[in-house]
């Protein structure tokens, strides 16, 4: 912060103690890894000689503190020209080490040995002198196999501050992120944390899938994505500038959710408003499908770019759009907004700092694993909803979680538990519809209703690769609808973006995967992805091609036409990613 602070930008004490709180969590972690070591060589230290366990300290220490000097060090040298914390990602660009430090001045990394050097000499001497005598001062125990108990519960408590808790999620950088500032979302981040959390995600991506040259994949996907200008784009919504709630459904594949006798609510909604019938998800994981839904970015089998914050920051997203064209911002979550790392992509790529979450309710209502029941979530939403003033259009951003496993629900319709937590799910959605339509949003309001992914192990038989797996329901209702529409032409939850801006007359020239689907001269097709594979379905046919297996699983219709399709679209989002 005392170096790297934006232009003309002045911290105040609060920023000051936010980033200092925020980012306890990350440094209590990294410092919970560190001290795993020490804390084995002190049970040894019952059976041999302090001064032999002293010596092995003294090197781990000062080899420890040797690396957190330098990445701290490198960390705030390569920041301003980056634009994110030193991470594995920037070992790519160590086969060209010249280039790798092209931007750092002589000085700065004079600069930066200096204060290396001296930061090492500080921590050591602090070490030698606030622990090393007091290791050389140990003495045998007179209960030693007491002692040995104790220190080895004490060196598992070390289980805690690592992980983060015992909550559902896990440590991870998100945590750190609090503001819609995104530079104090960096300076709360510990930097060593953030070089050891980004070791396991790293990979080459733009190198991967290469299926043609990067000039063809580029011209096929440049034709498989054109979207002509055209006038005659059907308007489905009474305004332009909508109020707008969008529900994220947790597991909602089409079968069920389109089925009266199981949602009855939102068959209800999808009879009088839009209905899209041929709409699928991008991928399989809820990680993967708000990225889809929000970004118009298709989900990669192989990784969630949802872990990368500093390539999430970088994508578009309809809510910041949104937020760019007057829209107030909020998110409701009845679980941990942290799990998947989902906080850093909220609050850093959508723009959203109001954020309700598991911790935001009564203990009493937090009944479930995953938190907060759908009931009491909704009932907060249409609270908050109804009881600001609403000056401006808002988009309000919700996400379900009710059936998500083990769908612990009140609801015991039917036998299988999956459907039971639909059908839950559903009714919260009814009450929540009804209660909204008696208020004076309505009428300007639009409501959409989309799934994250479907259900992968519902119903059972049906192959992990195939498009009923994938197929989901999106409906958009609400006072702000024209009238009832079934579109029956083919989309993916990338798809949303495009279509939506379209719709408010909002440009979306920089959601490169999303297509509007109302625009007649556009490509209608629905991609999406299973582990190591993926998918392109349209109405001229289908293709299943895996990557493990290298070739084509399920094919119908136009075998070349189709392939070629498929694998560019697949190859240009890796490439994509890597260039992030």
């Amino acid at each position: 912060m005392l170096v790297n602070s934006p232009a003309g930008y002045e911290f105040s004490f609060a920023d000051w103690g936010n980033v200092l709180l925020h980012g306890l969590s990350l440094d209590f972690s990294m410092s919970g890894y560190l001290m795993v070591f020490p804390a084995l060589m002190l049970i040894a230290s019952i059976w041999f000689k302090p001064e032999i366990v002293g010596k092995i300290l003294n090197v781990y220490f000062l080899i420890v503190l040797s690396l957190v000097a330098i990445i701290g060090v490198v960390d705030i040298i390569l920041y301003p020209y980056w634009g994110f914390h030193f991470d594995s990602s920037v070992f790519l660009y160590l086969k060209n080490p010249k280039g790798a430090l092209a931007s750092a001045s002589v000085w700065e990394m004079v600069i930066g040995v200096v204060a290396m050097v001296g930061i090492v000499a500080i921590l050591y001497i602090g070490y030698v002198f606030a622990i090393g005598r007091q290791v050389k001062a140990l003495s045998v125990p007179k209960r030693i196999g007491a002692t040995c108990v104790v220190l080895l519960l004490l060196t598992a408590a070390l289980f805690l501050p690592i992980r983060g808790g015992v909550t559902v999620s896990t440590m991870n950088v998100g945590k750190a992120y609090f503001s819609d500032n995104m530079f104090l979302n960096h300076a709360a981040i510990n930097p060593q944390f953030n070089l050891m959390y980004s070791f396991s995600k790293s990979e080459d991506f733009g190198n991967q899938y290469q299926f043609f040259d990067k000039q063809e994949a580029g011209r096929i996907f440049a034709e498989l994505n054109n979207q002509p200008p055209c006038d005659s784009i059907p308007q489905l919504l009474t305004t332009n500038r909508p109020n707008i709630i969008l529900f994220m459904l947790e597991s909602f594949s089409a079968d069920v959710a389109l089925n009266p006798q199981i949602a009855p609510n939102l068959c209800r909604m999808a009879g009088q408003g839009v209905l899209f019938s041929n709409f699928y998800a991008n991928s399989f994981r809820t990680d993967r499908g708000l990225v889809s839904i929000l970004s118009g970015y298709p989900g990669h089998p192989t990784v969630a770019i949802m872990k990368y914050p500093q390539k999430t920051q970088k994508l578009p997203t309809i809510t910041k759009t949104l937020k760019d064209n007057g829209y107030e911002l909020s998110f409701h979550y009845g679980g941990d907004a942290d799990f998947a790392n989902m906080r850093s992509y909220f609050v850093g790529a959508c723009g959203i700092s109001n954020i309700t979450e598991d911790e935001e309710f009564p203990l009493a209502q937090r009944l479930t694993k995953w938190g907060v029941p759908d009931e009491h979530l909704l009932d907060r939403l249409y609270s908050d909803l109804t009881t600001t003033q609403q000056d401006k259009p808002f988009m309000a951003t919700v996400l379900t979680l009710s059936s998500h496993e083990p769908f612990d629900v009140s609801t015991k319709k039917f036998g299988e538990p999956f459907l039971n937590s639909i059908a839950y799910t559903d009714s919260c959605i009814g009450v929540f519809m009804d209660k909204l339509k008696a208020t004076d949003l309505w009428s300007n309001t639009l409501v959409v209703f989309v799934a994250d992914h479907a259900m992968q192990s519902y119903p059972k038989g049906a192959e992990s690769n195939s498009p009923h797996r994938f197929h989901i329901p999106l409906v958009w209702a609400g006072g702000a609808v024209k009238q009832p529409l079934v579109v029956s032409d083919y989309g993916s939850q990338n798809d949303l973006a495009a279509t939506l801006l379209s719709q408010l007359k909002i440009g979306h020239k920089e959601f490169i995967f999303s297509k509007d689907m109302m625009n007649p001269l556009a490509d209608k097709f629905a991609f999406y992805s299973y582990v190591n594979g993926f998918s392109m379905t349209d109405r001229a046919g289908t293709i299943v091609y895996d990557n493990d297996k290298g070739g084509i699983l399920k094919i119908t219709g136009n075998k070349d036409m189709m392939d070629k399709k498929a694998k560019a679209f697949f190859q240009t989002m890796y490439s994509d990613l890597g260039s992030r």
